[in-house]
């Protein structure tokens, strides 16, 4: 005979208390080793059934899942740091500071690279889960050393964030970018994947008190390593070196390699002004690309694909060439990271003041500068040659595809709308519907609702049909799309609201139609007899 716990869904589910216990763990490791192989905790549907009967809240993870953690190496390599740091703690209480050292020079180590291969066995699972992981990079390359956040941490951040900005520049695949509150928002596209992450805006972070680092630092260890092997495979698709140098400095820093010289690399490397230098042995991608064309007959759909196909392509080479004419100069006071990542990765040559930064090409006294973005409403000494435009001409170009018109970008003029490059047309024209009209409409049905529900008699039903009507029949002149895009701009209690009032016209039309069936049917038993 089956016993209560011991099959179907009890089974299924283990709660935390028993994994730990199961896998021999402390909960902050357990957490750490959760995070790092991507395992989440599950809700079961009748906790009841899992919990034999109770209904205490517990945390349940898969059975499956543990048991996938039990053959984990870093669980192997968290026990032996726990007795690392036994044996530390007591030679350092002996004051036996030789063999504290020696276990400091043999302290356990793990790498995470077998956990990305298995969360991603091939190399667009890992782009599609590049998101999340870009974002959080960005953010703690930004933040400020603490005792909770390493310099170590933050200097393998940025790092990693420039080689990927490198990466974008080298291959011209941004589409997309935006300003808001958070911070920007840039999009590129990468192999048919599009990635959209969020750098925060260039302030002192202010880091929260009731964050808990330790959790987020687990998910930059794994995102670190992830976004290195990202790197390491885009740089090669492009046949450049990795790690990254730059084209004017390989053979210096081959000829001296110390420390000042590559951390001046790095600082020169972050910069985003220079090119890098690229492997020489194997033939570039742009010599393989050369292939013979057999144009089809004309009139036929073949020819027309074709030449939809060279339109596109020949849309897609001036836009990755928006910039290629402009040789920019970015003022002082202009946060001069993102403007000089977004100009460059449409093939402007972009320079700055050379007291502001390493890495300046050229001069503010170059006659050659064709646009100089100045973020103030007066720019004295102004040069006849060149124009002068606020930063947000940059943004709203590279969203529409050409070089806007300066006229509204002036120094001091009051700027145009910022609008969203991820939002659709569609949706775009939401703003215009004001959706005063569909307040009323729900006001009306919020009564109708109320006659819905004291209307038990037929000729109750019938009324409440005939108001409906007319309040159907007022709604009518506005089209399809109208009402779709008014309800699309509803607050989300006024659309909870609206789903009930649906629902309830349902249930009010299925009942007049079984009355009106009932009827029929006594009109015909009646004409029978």
């Amino acid at each position: 005979m089956k016993k209560k716990g011991e099959s179907g869904s009890a089974t299924n589910y283990i709660s935390r208390n028993q994994a730990l216990k199961k896998l021999q763990l402390s909960l902050p490791d357990f957490r750490r080793l959760c995070i790092l192989k991507g395992i989440y905790p599950r809700e079961p549907k009748n906790r009841k059934k899992v919990n034999k009967g109770s209904t205490a809240y517990k945390t349940y993870y898969y059975v499956k899942d543990i048991q996938f953690l039990a053959h984990e190496p870093v669980l192997r390599k968290f026990r032996e740091f726990k007795i690392f740091t036994r044996k530390l703690k007591r030679a350092i209480g002996r004051e036996e500071y030789s063999d504290a050292d020696r276990l400091e020079e043999n302290k356990p180590v793990y790498t995470l690279d077998h956990i990305v291969k298995e969360r991603y066995p091939t190399f667009i699972d890992a782009l599609r889960d590049l998101d999340d992981a870009l974002s959080m990079v960005f953010l703690f390359s930004m933040l400020p050393q603490t005792d909770k956040i390493s310099k170590e941490v933050v200097e393998k951040c940025r790092r990693l964030t420039v080689e990927f900005q490198h990466y974008v520049i080298a291959s011209h695949t941004l589409k997309k970018v935006f300003v808001s509150i958070k911070g920007i928002y840039y999009q590129v596209e990468i192999q048919g994947q599009r990635v959209t992450w969020v750098v925060p805006h260039q302030f002192t972070q202010a880091q929260p008190e009731d964050v808990d680092f330790r959790i987020m630092l687990t998910f930059i260890e794994f995102y670190s390593t992830l976004i290195g092997f990202v790197n390491f495979q885009l740089y090669h698709s492009l046949n450049m070196q990795y790690p990254p140098k730059l084209l004017s400095r390989a053979q210096a820093s081959e000829e001296n390699n110390n420390t000042e010289a590559a951390e001046l690399e790095a600082e020169h490397l972050a910069m985003l002004t220079g090119s890098l230098a690229r492997n020489v042995a194997v033939e570039t991608a742009e010599t393989i690309e050369d292939v013979d064309e057999f144009p089809a007959e004309p009139g036929t759909e073949e020819a027309v694909a074709q030449e939809k196909a060279r339109a596109e392509k020949a849309a897609e080479d001036s836009f990755v060439k928006l910039f290629s004419a402009c040789r920019v100069f970015v003022s002082r006071e202009v946060p001069r990271d993102m403007v000089t990542f977004m100009l460059r990765s449409f093939g402007a040559d972009v320079s700055w003041c050379e007291t502001t930064g390493v890495g300046a090409t050229f001069s503010v006294d170059d006659e050659t500068i064709t646009h100089q973005i100045v973020d103030r409403p007066t720019v004295p000494n102004q040069v006849l040659s060149r124009y002068y435009i606020q930063p947000q001409w940059v943004f709203d170009s590279i969203n529409a595809g050409q070089l806007l018109p300066i006229n509204e970008y002036l120094p001091g003029a009051a700027l145009p709308p910022h609008m969203s490059p991820f939002v659709e047309q569609a949706s775009t024209r939401v703003e215009g519907v004001k959706d005063e009209r569909m307040d009323s409409i729900v006001q009306q049905e919020k009564k109708l609702l109320k006659d819905d529900a004291k209307a038990d008699t037929e000729d109750e039903v019938k009324k409440a049909g005939a108001k409906r009507k007319a309040n159907e029949a007022s709604t009518e002149k506005m089209t399809e799309e109208e009402k779709k895009l008014a309800l699309m701009m509803l607050p989300k209690k006024k659309k909870v609201l609206y789903d009930k009032i649906m629902h309830s016209r349902k249930k009010t039309r299925a009942k007049e139609k079984r009355l009106d069936d009932k009827r029929q049917k006594i009109e015909a038993e009646k004409k029978a007899v």
